[in-house]
């Protein structure tokens, strides 16, 4: 049997069954992954979930895009990660498997070169939070990000290269450029669009749905891509640990109440446009 090119991981029925080629279902896992994890409980479920991962991975909420290191270690030949999220998630206090964490787990793979993010608009980047940045990969140039300039604070817009809704498509296409000929794993939390577009359990950034389908263009035409991944949809949380729930808690932004029917319209609608566009065959515009 030929192995499927896309799964749809469960882990908190974020998503219908059927969403991609094949399913596996893992919301046994849900609770003890969510948010943060174990560096046991990680590696168990990386020898479960092995024998299932496809080159492309739809999963649950944003809360477990931390398993973005896990998907990327099946690969071996050298990858760059282009990630569309409103968070950088490269924050170097524990802890240490934790979706505010895990640019740094995917940066300690040998064959990741780089990890660039596109479309964040979070406090991370403003003072105090940019100080627990991880600065080593900055300054080797294996970190890049391109966060919304009208989303940063007066120092924030000397300290970081931002763009704006009138030149970030020019910018994104010189960076498009330099990728020529590399490999790229794509990532995509729903998170990065704005709260029209989709509904999600973080704070919600700028792009819109054709924003994203615009920019895979854009990196297809001068790229190739080895896999990618989409997390970002709006779940309930549960938790198996207290100290779990607690840092979630915490870091968790105070949300509106989300109407379940909303959500699934709107997150269904980025789902069918954005997958589409991600797993498209070489050559195939998604625009």
């Amino acid at each position: 049997m030929t192995p499927a090119q896309s799964i749809h991981i469960d882990l908190d029925g974020a998503w219908p069954k059927d969403a991609t080629e094949a399913y596996a279902d893992c919301r046994s896992w849900g609770p003890r992954l969510r948010y943060s994890a174990t560096a046991r409980g990680i590696e168990e479920f990386y020898e479960f979930v092995r024998p299932k991962m496809a080159k492309y991975t739809l999963f649950g909420s944003g809360d477990y895009h931390h398993l973005s290191a896990l998907w990327l270690r099946q690969f071996e030949e050298p990858v760059t990660i282009v990630s569309f999220d409103n968070h950088p998630d490269w924050d170097i206090r524990p802890p240490r498997w934790c979706c505010g964490t895990w640019i740094n787990r995917a940066l300690e793979l040998p064959h990741v070169r780089k990890a660039v993010i596109w479309g964040c608009g979070n406090f991370e980047l403003n003072f105090p939070g940019h100080l627990f940045v991880n600065r080593r990969a900055l300054r080797n140039q294996q970190l890049e990000v391109w966060p919304w300039t009208e989303r940063l604070k007066p120092s924030g817009r000397k300290r970081w290269p931002g763009m704006t809704r009138e030149d970030w498509q020019e910018k994104f296409s010189a960076f498009a450029q330099r990728l020529a000929g590399e490999r790229l794993y794509v990532t995509v939390d729903l998170d990065c669009l704005s709260s029209d577009e989709s509904a999600t359990n973080w704070e919600q950034g700028l792009f819109t749905v054709e924003d994203i389908l615009w920019a895979l263009d854009e990196l297809r035409a001068q790229a190739s891509l080895a896999g990618g991944d989409l997390c970002g949809a709006y779940s309930v949380p549960t938790f198996e640990r207290f100290k779990q729930r607690i840092e979630s808690t915490i870091d968790h932004p105070r949300l509106d109440p989300v109407n379940p029917a909303e959500a699934a319209a709107r997150n269904g609608r980025a789902l069918r446009m954005i997958w589409s566009a991600l797993t498209a065959a070489p050559g195939v515009a998604v625009i």
